[in-house]
């Protein structure tokens, strides 16, 4: 059929079906093939459509030439038929248009664009017809919307009027006169100026003029205000003495009256527009010398010198090559999700002088290049705070840096050579290399170059460059240095301080002889008052003290030098003291002569030491192994990456293994199955999966195809990836989640400021208790010394007073040793380190220390209903099929599947996008291939449309496993009960078996089995029908009562019923809802066996709330709550006592999530709310709240058994020490308390360590026996408290009398802290509204 174009009278188009078409390749040949025909106009070849389109010249005949060059394309690959075109009509809104006849002009120029026309009630819109063998809605859209921004862009008629106000008093006048004239039409810009009286407007001349405006003014208050149009504006040229400055023209610009301002080729001379009533030629002058006396501007009557206007912001934004660039970082805060980003981006990229934008969600940072010329960091920051996101500049401008290492250097002339060729690369600043270090360090422009260009630039040189590697996490996070220099520590101190016990059990030994005495053991190399035991322990411990106690007085002079104290003063004063009181009492006993030798200590500072480097080493092991979450986190960092450069079809051309340091942004990355993704990107070639656990905590590999985001670190499964990078280096997402809980890992929980604050006394206080404990002792020695609770075999040799001065040194000593504030200051922050890697190995990210104490004292969880208890979109919740054919019920369910999928891909709708995702998902379908004519819809009712060509979804329909499914359960169970396909219950209770379909005209009959009495099979079409009660009623649809019973079913759950008729009569009924995520009812039930109080609070209406509250279980509902308002709700909790944890999805509800004791993100993948809420779920799983909580609750109790341990060990160790229970023959060595101490803090750790054997709550261990009978009571429920978030909470709740699992939430587990949440003195029945029974 030849159809006449809009262009040209005589042109006709054709269409032709094309078999053979595989690929783009194929596409191009044929395009190709068409085009060489001088008799060819357009040409349009659609590899989804399988066609080819043509747009012949006037007076072209040989149509059978192009099917001939067609067919012998590819040996003949190719089977071209002639079809006619089928005409489909579109209805598009649009803005209204200026030249509406240009404009379907343009539309009709386009091939496969029958006809066209433009309407304007009740909104203006554009119905387009065109041939669907050539063109999808999609691009008809396409090409409408570039013809609608075509006409947008041309020149706009820009004119400047003044009109004269009188009536104004005050501010509030001009104010109210701005604030009305600004939205009518045409306006661009108003300014109104009190004092003279008048206002400049600027307007476009196609849509008003001057007297409109004045008359528009004058209705802004008719009784006050009267308005007329101005004196035109006046045009003056001032001579200057030499060049104006652009900051000077700025300056005359924003002068009030100023219109315009030009200057001429040499700046000398300047033209201003201006507004006399407003500014004179004085004012003018005034503000250029006030700029610059030098100027010495002057009034002229004639220019002389030809005038160019320049328009400073537009020139140079077009001058992009001739602007300097610069980077600068924005603080973004409040973004919640992808769609804040893409607003942010789209929003800064329009700016004059951004050049590139890229915002990271997880960072909450924005990268932005810019020209300093055109803007400025702080202008950018503003312009996004006030499109409603706080955002503070980070840092201006910053020089990218990288360090190089350099192998092949052999000379100076080799740097030389490597600096002065880097320095002539357009973007590199400096380099400066080193020789004997074979290194080297290039400063650059970040916006122009990347490391992988200076890289490649030295490579060029005949060097090889590779980056230096400047991380050293991965040590930091295994303590390796601590570990080695506490075992180099304690082995030292064993070498020397094991002797050191030998030798004092032998003379231990020794003494305990019966004929033993202590003057048998002097004198050593016969030196009066030195005992070879003495002289032995010596020679010993003078090593441990100086050589093993090295890093004791290293750290403890450290804290003294400060002015505080720590664990290293007391370790360093015990092995001090000891170590100079044995020496100087040796030297005296030599000095006087003795004939016996001194008790010592010189067997404490190793002893002590041995113990202290032991307990140190095996704590810094146990606490490398509480950061093995970070740690693992951090090695899934891929290590390269392949780069690959495509051809123009798409097609590997050359591949390059690179480190992943070098990956710049928009690289083309391949990722072959079994390596890591490198980078955060997109997929835009291949399909696989990817395994995400170790970052998301989904145990499930997730699918990856064209345009899915993918994660660095993940790990790619089962098929080739082309991935373009989106982010690199520190912005990947794996980067921001290890930074997140490193963050977490370091700060302070609450209770910790109290161990902070006790240690911070602590070493003071041992000190005095030791010193106390010498005073004490020495004065009951010297009172009594009998009553000292020393041996007799200590006791032989020694006078009163050396026997008393020994015994209280040994109990002050002992106190020194055994006292240790490690183990408190280790009780909070190795518990916080276990327990948020825990939760970050299960998709966790706890986002501090006080988050994580605070999660165990919630008492009320409330939901946000879309995209938290619920997916978020719409989707079909159930089927209830009402006809089917006797013969296959599956080829009846494919079939009214494949007509209604069809008939809805041509609408927007997001019901019919719910209803063509569930068709193809059941059929197996990849896209709808039946075709929709006469389409036509009516907004709030539905649409109609002649259905046909479905018999391809039909027949792959019933092969696929969904329809297979369905079939077998018909088999098994018949008609009774509902089965779960696709996410939806299919209901067949009420399914009538009829043979035939009826045909509206009456002409044949169709079988729903795809079987035609009288016509083709071929030629099949069908009358559709597919909306609401209103449009069936419309069109002569009877709706029987089995119809109307499910639909009000549907209507009374919160669904949207939508009916499909086919020729007339109703074939399915299908409920369209955001449908409740499967573990909400899960996650409910645990809550509230936990004792917490649950609560839904949403916008929606009261209806749906009420619906989704029955089928989640939650029985206290705020429903019709403004955003604006959920933060005020959140309040009234807390004024109640209640600890709030708000769950939401962050897309409206980040100040309420910010507002709540415990804000809860819950997302998928990197679109995570990070900057409102205290803990992000990084799995969209609602079971994680559950983890959360618990996580808590077992952290925080670690931590206070932690505490108190450390406590108890103190409390009790340190009268133990001072000799508190020694007459009841306890007490302890020197040695004995540095054992103990050390064991305290080993013993922390390792309790803390305990939490990795951790295991969050998942489904298997919570659907228990009890949970499963309480979902089986669901359908007892007999009513929903719901309430009415417009008005205050005081609400009386009606609690259902059934063993619902409602019930058994609020009557088992009542609030903690009142009988009612929320109940306030003012209670009023008439917000609660009754549900019917389920």
């Amino acid at each position: 059929m030849e159809m006449t174009s809009s262009t040209m009278v005589t042109s006709k188009e054709m269409t032709w079906l094309i078999t053979g078409i595989t690929c783009q390749k194929c596409v191009r040949l044929i395009t190709e093939a068409l085009q060489e025909s001088n008799g060819v106009e357009q040409v349009l070849v659609s590899k989804e459509l399988s066609t080819a389109s043509a747009r012949l010249k006037p007076g072209f005949e040989s149509v059978d030439l192009l099917v001939g060059a067609i067919e012998e394309l590819v040996n003949g690959k190719f089977k071209a038929t002639q079809v006619d075109p089928k005409p489909v009509a579109l209805k598009v809104d649009i803005d209204a248009v200026l030249e509406e006849e240009i404009f379907i002009q343009q539309l009709k120029n386009n091939i496969g664009i029958l006809d066209a026309s433009v309407d304007y009630a009740p909104t203006p819109f554009v119905e387009v017809t065109y041939n669907s063998l050539a063109l999808n809605p999609e691009q008809v859209k396409e090409i409408i919307n570039n013809n609608v921004e075509n006409l947008e862009d041309d020149e706009i008629l820009l004119k400047t009027a003044t009109i004269n106000i009188h009536g104004m008093t005050c501010n509030s006048c001009v104010n109210n006169i701005e604030k009305n004239i600004q939205t009518k039409l045409g306006i661009e810009h108003i300014k109104v100026d009190l004092e003279a009286g008048s206002a400049v407007v600027t307007y476009n001349s196609n849509l008003t003029a001057p007297d409109l405006i004045a008359a528009d003014i004058q209705d802004v208050n008719p009784a006050k205000f009267s308005a007329s149009v101005g004196i035109s504006n006046k045009t003056c040229y001032f001579d200057l003495s030499k060049p104006l400055e652009e900051g000077c023209l700025q300056q005359i610009t924003n002068l009030p009256g100023v219109i315009n301002c030009e200057v001429t080729k040499l700046n000398k001379m300047v033209k201003v527009d201006l507004n006399p009533n407003v500014v004179t030629e004085s004012d003018v002058c005034d503000v250029i010398n006030s700029c610059d006396t030098s100027y010495k501007a002057k009034l002229v009557n004639t220019p002389n010198d030809d005038l160019v206007k320049v328009e400073i912001e537009k020139d140079l934004s077009k001058a992009v090559d001739d602007l300097d660039y610069s980077k600068c970082y924005l603080h973004v805060s409040g973004m919640t999700c992808a769609s804040c980003v893409a607003a942010i981006e789209k929003h800064v990229s329009r700016i004059p002088g951004v050049r590139s934008v890229l915002v990271a969600l997880i960072a909450a940072k924005a990268e932005i290049d810019y020209a300093p010329k055109l803007t400025q960091p702080h202008e950018l920051a503003e312009s996004i705070t006030q499109l409603g996101f706080p955002t503070t500049v980070i840092q201006k401008a910053i020089e990218g840096e990288v360090d190089v290492n350099i192998s092949g250097m052999t000379c100076s002339s080799c740097v030389h050579l490597i600096e002065s060729s880097l320095v002539k690369i357009p973007g590199i600043d400096t380099a400066v290399v080193t020789l004997n270090l074979n290194k080297g360090k290039i400063k650059f422009n970040a916006t122009k170059l990347g490391p992988r260009d200076v890289v490649e630039a030295i490579n060029d040189l005949g060097f090889t460059a590779t980056l230096a590697s400047s991380s050293d996490k991965p040590d930091y996070l295994e303590h390796r240095e601590e570990i080695r220099k506490w075992r180099s520590s304690f082995l030292i101190s064993l070498i020397f301080g094991l002797p050191c016990m030998l030798i004092m059990t032998y003379f231990m030994v020794e003494m305990a002889k019966s004929d033993h005495h202590h003057s048998d053991d002097c004198c050593f190399m016969n030196i009066p008052g030195l005992s070879l035991e003495n002289t032995l322990l010596f020679l010993l411990s003078t090593p441990v003290q100086f050589i093993g106690g090295k890093h004791f007085y290293i750290q403890a002079w450290a804290a003294v030098k400060h002015g505080t104290t720590n664990m290293d003063v007391l370790i360093v004063l015990a092995t001090t003291i000891s170590y100079l009181y044995s020496c100087c009492v040796v030297v005296a006993s030599m000095a006087m002569g003795e004939d016996t030798s001194p008790m010592t200590f010189f067997d404490t500072p190793p002893m002590l030491l041995v113990f202290i480097s032991l307990g140190r080493w095996l704590e810094h092991i146990a606490k490398a192994k509480t950061s093995d979450a970070l740690a693992k986190l951090m090695s899934l960092k891929a290590t390269e990456a392949v780069l690959v450069t495509l051809g123009s079809e798409g097609q590997v051309v050359t591949e390059k293994n690179i480190c992943v340091d070098l990956v710049h942004r928009g690289d083309i990355l391949k990722v072959v199955p079994g390596a890591k993704v490198p980078v955060d990107g997109l997929v835009i070639d291949g399909e696989s999966t990817c395994d995400e656990s170790l970052i998301t905590g989904e145990s499930m590999p997730v699918r990856k195809v064209k345009d899915c985001p993918v994660i660095g670190g993940s790990i790619n499964q089962n098929g080739v990836l082309l991935v373009q990078a989106t982010h690199v280096g520190e912005d990947t997402a794996l980067c921001q989640i290890v930074r997140l809980v490193e963050e977490a890992q370091t700060s302070k929980a609450p209770i910790q400021q109290l161990a902070d604050r006790i240690a911070g006394y602590f070493v003071p206080i041992v000190v005095g208790c030791s010193s106390t404990t010498l005073i004490v002792w020495v004065i009951i020695g010297y009172t009594n010394n009998a009553y000292l609770p020393v041996s007799p075999m200590e006791r032989e040799g020694f006078n009163t007073a050396e026997i008393t001065w020994q015994f209280a040194f040994r109990m002050a000593l002992t106190v020194l040793a055994i006292a240790c504030p490690c183990s408190l200051g280790l009780a909070t922050p190795t518990a916080v380190m276990v327990g948020t890697g825990v939760g970050a190995s299960n998709g966790i990210l706890i986002k501090g220390a006080e988050p994580l104490e605070n999660a165990h004292k919630v008492t009320a969880v409330v939901f946000d209903k879309t995209g938290t208890i619920t997916h978020g979109v719409p989707s079909v919740a159930r089927v209830c099929i009402m006809e089917e054919g006797y013969d296959s019920v599956g080829r009846s369910l494919a079939t009214l599947l494949a007509i209604a999928a069809s008939a809805e891909s041509s609408s927007e709708h997001p019901l019919a996008t719910a209803i063509v995702k569930f068709g193809k998902e059941v059929l197996g379908l990849q896209q709808v291939t039946g075709k929709a004519a006469d389409f036509q819809v009516v907004p709030g009712c539905g649409l109609r449309a002649r259905v046909s060509c479905v018999d391809t979804m039909v027949e792959k329909g019933t092969r696929g496993e969904g329809v297979g499914r369905y079939v077998s359960w018909r088999e098994k169970v018949g008609a009774e009960g509902e089965m779960e396909l696709s996410g939806a219950q299919i209901d067949c209770s009420v399914t009538r078996q009829g043979q035939f379909i009826p045909i509206a005209r009456g002409d044949s009959l169709i079988d729903l089995q795809g079987e035609e009495r009288g016509t083709a099979e071929r030629d099949i079409a069908y009358n559709v029908l597919v909306g609401n009660r209103e449009w069936m009623v419309r069109n002569g649809v009877e709706i029987w009562g089995q119809v109307e019973t499910k639909m009000e079913r549907e209507e009374e759950m919160g669904r949207t019923a939508v009916v499909l008729a086919v020729e007339g009569r109703v074939m399915m009924v299908l409920g369209v809802a955001d449908t409740v995520k499967p573990e909400a009812s899960l996650t409910v039930y645990a809550l509230k066996k936990a004792g917490l109080e649950v609560m839904l609070l949403t916008g929606d209406n009261k209806k749906t709330a009420a619906a989704i509250a029955r089928q989640c279980g939650i029985s206290r509902v705020y429903a019709e709550v403004l955003p604006s308002h959920k933060v005020a709700k959140i309040k009234q909790l807390q004024e109640k006592g209640h600890k709030v944890a708000m769950v939401g999805d962050g897309v409206n509800d980040s100040p309420a999530l910010a507002q709540a004791d415990i804000g809860i993100a819950i997302g998928s993948g990197t679109d995570v709310a990070v900057e409102a809420a205290d803990v992000v779920l990084i799995r969209n799983d609602l079971l994680d709240v559950v983890a959360c909580l618990d996580l808590s609750k077992k952290t925080v109790r670690r931590i206070w058994c932690n505490f108190l341990f450390a406590s108890v060990y103190n409390l009790v160790g340190i009268p133990v020490a001072a000799g508190v229970f020694s007459p009841w023959n306890f007490k302890l060595q020197p040695w004995m308390g540095s054992a103990a101490m050390a064991l305290s803090s080993v013993s922390v750790v390792v309790s803390s360590l305990c939490l990795k054997l951790y295991k969050k709550p998942v489904r298997a261990t919570l659907e228990t026996v009890e949970y499963l009978k309480a979902m089986q009571a669901m359908s007892e429920l007999d009513a929903v408290s719901i309430h009415d978030g417009k008005e205050d909470f005081g609400v009386s709740f009606k609690k259902s009398k059934s063993k619902s699992l409602l019930r058994f939430g609020i009557e088992k587990t009542p609030s903690p802290k009142m009988g009612h949440l929320l109940a306030e003195e003012e209670d009023s029945d008439d917000d609660a509204m009754k549900t019917s029974r389920m």
